[in-house]
């Protein structure tokens, strides 16, 4: 373990002890050997002046579910010193009673809520207290003879906790097996099963020790053969057939999530090398790294070896919820990770946040547990320990009180032709309602037009190139898990001609881009969409099949091929639940091939302003981009769940096409 300390840097902060606390959290927070994902909390003892300008003593607390590796010090609560003693000293509380009463002690009501563990940072009497869920640590603690190994490690340098569910029973705990305690000697609590707290009168020391402890933890693991050589690795190759199976398997998550998930798949040589052992369907089973884990992880991941697996994972997690409840609330029976066997691991999450956060802790959770089971035998605390923290009303009511989910929300979607005009509106109206969507165009500048935000890329590409299309498709299956929207846009106007003097390119590019290019796209997108949730495609046509007009030919004949093939398809995949409608814009202007001087002159061919040429149509309302896009959404989305093989105009009402 490594020291990221570095004494420029502190001077930096001053005497400015929340600085320092800041200073110091960040660099716990900034090792995931230490924490991951708003684990760990950190705390600062000091004197500051209340509303009245009366000093108090408060106890600066990390927020709960704030993130070690980014705090500021807006991210910590201060709290009356004095309360959270006099809450340790009473014979019992609730979690919820205490949490309230830490609330009604902070000083500012707008601070985030106090760690569940303020009350554990009280008790203890040094300035400065740090506490994570060093991987090393746990992984010596979940040993057989893991309080033996403790001991042997740090002797009376450590005070030993045995496992207590966290809040006011672990506070409790620590005030009486730290009375009387010779501080001079100690340098940290180990938890067992659960982590290590780390302490000093200044910020530097209480991190130091936290950074010698944790490196005196790996060193017995090495000892015992725990060392990083125990991590197996093995490189696979990803198959069609397994995108397959990974896309089959996303499905059916989602429907026992009862709601769309997005599926990370690690198939690195760790994660590869992981799933490949021989051991793997007990060795991943046995528990979470940490009990806290077990909140966005679940007890177990689900071992995808066969096509039953999400459904038994599903019979086991209600079983197990009908034997060991205690009046809990039923939980969804949606796994949150999966082992892949010989392939690597999954994380679903119904946002890209989620699925992050999954992945990293599969990441270290399989790692850690390699190491611990060479070094003497991974353990896990017990199934109703487990279950406790799992159903813990602390933690889900975080999870409860989370944003409410966007229409589209875990949903996977391709726009061809999405780098301007209408396809651009339509990949940002579906990222923003909640989709992860990647944008297909031939413009090189659409990775820049597309990108700067999570879950919206662009990539260039030439939708007339049949292998590479196939290829960029597979690519979107294997970076999210599936494919459920379709949004076949990509077109080129191909006018000026009537078919006396019709050039014979003219005919066949037209048909080339604004036809064989959807069919192909369309078939590439077909095996993904048949595994996709509540899937849809949706292709854009124009008001000219209902409506043509003379010297368009090319483009308004292959257009009106599209919506025959929209039909057609409709016909075909209804039975595998896929969606296949078409929408028909017209006059849309917002886009870069109206310049003004093009509305102008077709304004004045009209005899009309720009104005009355934009909205010449029976409800004088000019169709913008925008407009499509929120038709399309619609259309991908559930109000469009029982139509298929519909045409649907968004031209404000033309006369011709009624």
């Amino acid at each position: 373990m490594q020291s990221l300390w570095s004494d420029e840097e502190a001077r930096a902060c001053g005497d400015d002890a929340l600085a320092l606390r800041v200073y110091t959290s960040r660099l716990l927070g900034r090792d995931p050997e230490l924490v991951l994902h708003g684990g760990g909390n950190t705390s600062v003892k000091a004197t500051v002046s209340d509303f009245f300008g009366d000093p108090v003593e408060v106890l600066y607390i990390k927020g709960s579910g704030g993130d070690l590796a980014k705090i500021g010090p807006e991210g910590f609560a201060a709290v009356k010193l004095s309360v959270l003693l006099r809450i340790a000293d009473l014979p019992t509380l609730t979690d919820a009673e205490m949490v309230r009463e830490q609330r009604a002690a902070m000083l500012d009501p707008a601070s985030p809520n106090p760690s569940i563990e303020a009350v554990v940072h009280a008790v203890l009497p040094q300035r400065f207290v740090d506490h994570t869920h060093a991987n090393a640590v746990v992984a010596l603690t979940n040993q057989p003879d893991g309080l033996e190994l403790v001991k042997k490690t740090w002797g009376d340098r450590v005070i030993i906790v045995p496992w207590i569910m966290p809040g006011f029973l672990l506070a409790k705990a620590v005030r009486e097996l730290t009375k009387g305690a010779n501080w001079s000697k100690v340098e940290g609590l180990i938890l067992m099963q659960h982590g290590i707290f780390t302490f000093g009168d200044t910020a530097a020391e209480s991190y130091s020790h936290m950074i010698k402890l944790v490196s005196e933890a790996e060193a017995a693991l090495a000892a015992r053969g725990g060392s990083s050589p125990a991590i197996a690795k093995a490189d696979v190759e990803i198959t069609q057939n397994d995108l397959l199976a990974l896309a089959a398997a996303r499905k059916e998550v989602s429907q026992a999530r009862g709601r769309a998930v997005l599926a990370f798949a690690e198939t690195g040589p760790e994660a590869a090398g992981f799933a490949s052992r021989p051991d793997v369907g007990d060795l991943a089973t046995r528990g979470t790294l940490t009990p806290d884990h077990s909140i966005r992880m679940k007890r177990r991941p689900v071992v995808l070896d066969g096509e039953e697996a999400v459904a038994a994972f599903g019979g086991w997690y209600g079983d197990s919820h009908t034997r060991l409840q205690k009046g809990q609330p039923a939980l969804d029976a949606a796994p949150r990770w999966a082992i892949w066997p010989g392939k690597g691991t999954v994380a679903f999450g119904t946002t890209l946040t989620e699925a992050g956060i999954v992945r990293d802790i599969a990441e270290h959770t399989v790692r850690t547990i390699q190491q611990a089971e060479a070094a003497g035998g991974w353990t896990a605390l017990p199934e109703a320990d487990l279950f406790e923290i799992e159903h813990w009303d602390l933690e889900q009511a975080k999870l409860r009180g989370a944003p409410a989910p966007k229409p589209l929300q875990g949903k996977i979607a391709i726009v061809s032709g999405a780098a301007a005009g209408i396809g651009r509106a339509i990949a940002e109206e579906l990222h923003a309602q909640g989709a992860v969507v990647t944008g297909f165009d031939l413009n090189p500048e659409t990775p820049v037009r597309l990108g700067g935000r999570p879950g919206l890329t662009g990539r260039v590409l030439n939708l007339t190139d049949y292998p590479a299309v196939e290829r960029a498709v597979q690519d979107v299956v294997r970076q999210y898990g599936g494919l459920d929207i379709l949004v076949s846009n990509a077109g080129i106007f191909t006018a000026g001609a009537n078919f006396e003097h019709m050039d014979p390119a003219n005919w066949a590019k037209s048909l080339e881009v604004n036809l064989t290019s959807h069919m192909k796209l369309l078939q590439y997108c077909v095996p993904w969409l048949k595994r996709g949730v509540e899937p849809a495609a949706v292709f854009v046509g124009s008001r000219n099949v209902a409506a043509p007009g003379a010297g368009a030919g090319s483009y308004s004949c292959a257009k009106a091929a599209v919506t025959q093939l929209v039909r057609v398809a409709a016909l075909e995949l209804a039975g595998d639940g896929v969606r296949v409608n078409i929408i028909h814009p017209d006059a849309v202007f917002d886009t870069e091939l109206w310049t003004p001087e093009a509305l102008a002159r077709s304004a004045e061919r009209y005899n009309m302003t720009v104005e009355q040429y934009k909205t010449r149509n029976l409800m004088k309302t000019e169709i913008r981009s925008r407009d499509v896009a929120a038709m399309v959404c619609a259309m991908a989305g559930p109000i469009f769940a029982k139509t298929t093989g519909a045409q649907i105009p968004v031209d404000g009402g033309n006369d011709r096409v009624i």
